[in-house]
Formats: structure tokens, sequence, C-alpha cells
């Protein structure tokens, strides 16, 4: 990746966890990365929109004693002044770059596939197979339930939190479940460390996919493989969770005896109710 001040500005951002303000500030910061070290906080402040204080905050939430301190660190790795420019990435082909090394990461995890292979027989053989992953999880777990539905007989999303989460845990639990897959992604909502906590005290065994090792869900979960998320925009960047998802259902499938003829008798479904446009 280029050595550019953008980029040194996304390796000094990279590994936080930051609020949805905190995500403002930086990517302000990388938008006017030349500029960014003679800037002081009350500038920095009107630039990207928001308080003084929380680009005070913002700072310390880097490890820094306080923006001056922040803003020194910026000086001395700032590039002489007649270095090149051009073709210095921008922070959105900054971020692309990012997810490539999260799945560059997650292809080196990979090597070993028994992680992966163990998910897909615990997958495969509860039946019903919950499905759990709300707020930023959500898309994840809908996406996955969605293509699990064509290969195994009994998948139920559980995409929505309230009171009758831990219900509809019971209810595949009495039904016969015996896994519960989870996608835990950043920010971590309250309830999905509870909701893991509960079904584990049912006797699940819980399989999640996670941002880190070190995710709030970690304690709670029989088997964690990590897929780290992208933080260089406003929102994370979720490439990696999702491909591993992918490789999960392939996984499961490789376990499901009559997964080929569930797809090849959708297949023939789908033709003769003309589904898809050809």
């Amino acid at each position: 990746m280029s050595d550019s001040p953008a980029a040194r500005l996304q390796q000094l951002f990279e590994g936080h966890r930051l609020t949805p303000t905190q995500r403002r500030i930086a990517h302000s910061m990388v938008r006017r990365a030349a500029d960014v070290p003679f800037l002081s906080s009350v500038e920095l402040a009107e630039v990207a929109g928001v308080s003084q204080p929380s680009v005070t905050r913002f700072a310390v939430a880097l490890g820094f004693d306080g923006y001056p301190a922040l803003r020194r660190h910026l000086r001395e790795i700032a590039p002489p002044a007649n270095e090149p420019t051009e073709d210095v990435p921008n922070e959105y082909q900054q971020a692309v770059h990012a997810e490539i090394e999260n799945l560059r990461a997650l292809a080196e995890l990979l090597a070993d596939p028994s992680p992966v292979e163990q998910a897909g027989r615990l997958l495969a053989a509860s039946v019903p197979l919950p499905v759990l992953g709300l707020r930023a999880a959500s898309a994840q777990a809908r996406g996955f339930a969605y293509f699990a539905a064509k290969v195994h007989p009994d998948v139920r999303l559980l995409d929505e939190g309230g009171s009758l989460l831990a219900d509809r845990i019971d209810t595949a639990r009495r039904a016969g479940a015996t896994a519960l897959l989870c996608f835990a992604l950043p920010r971590h909502p309250k309830e999905v460390v509870e909701a893991l906590a509960y079904a584990r005290s049912t006797g699940l065994t819980v399989v999640t996919v996670a941002d880190s090792v070190f995710a709030p869900v970690a304690g709670h979960s029989d088997l964690l493989i990590p897929a780290a998320v992208g933080t260089g925009l406003s929102f994370d960047t979720v490439c990696a969770p999702m491909l591993l998802g992918r490789v999960l259902l392939e996984a499961m499938c490789d376990e499901l005896p009559d997964a080929q003829a569930r797809l090849e008798e959708f297949d023939a479904g789908a033709v003769a109710r003309g589904l898809f446009v050809e």
C-alpha cells in the first residue's frame, strides 16, 4: 500500500474501535491528509462538522493524551514538503485496499480448514438451525439463511431482538436444534451477548462469525471464526464476514448428503415457475 499521508493516517486508525462521530473525524482527516498536521482542534472540528470536545475524545481514543499530542505525532510522520503527491490513493481506494487485506488474512486463516469443517458438521446436524444476527449483522444472517434454506431442511432466521428472542431460541431447541449460528459485528448489541449466553444455557452449541477473537461474544461461543471488518469509512465494510458465511455454507453442504438433490429440485421448480429472467 502507498506510504502517502492518507495511507499513514489510515494505518493510525486501524485497530481502533471508533464511534460514528470519531469515524467522521477520521474520514475528514484522510480527505485533508496534507493539511491535518497543521490544523488546530477547533479547525479540525469545523472541517469534520463536530464539536471541539469530540476531537479531543477522538485523540484520546487513539491513545494520545490529547489533540496536541496527536498533532505532534502527525507532524513527526508528515512527509517532506517536496514529496510527490500524485497517484496517491484517495480515501475510497484506501477502504478497498483495507478490505483486500482483510480477505488476504481470511485466506491465510482458512489454510487450516478444520474449524470451518467442524462448523459445517455442527450446522448440518442441527435441525432446525437457528441463525442469529442483529442490527449491523442482520444482513449477514439473512443472506446465510436465504441460501442455507435451499439445502437445509429447517433454517430459522433470528434477526429481531426484543423479549421474543429467547422464546424463539427455546422453540428451536425444543424442536431439536443442537447448534446456533451467530453473525456478530460491531458495534456489538448487548442483546446478542445475552442471547448467546442464553442459547448455551439451553444446551445449544454456538458457532460464531465475529470481527475478532476478542469480540464481546467470544466468551459465549463454542467455536468462533474471525473475519475482520474494514473501518476506514463512516460505516464498517464487511466483505470478509460475508465471504466467510459463504464458506460455511459450502462446508455445511459438504455434510448434507442430499444438498445437491435439493439444489436441483429448487432449480427445476424455478424453471417451471419462471422465477428468473434468463
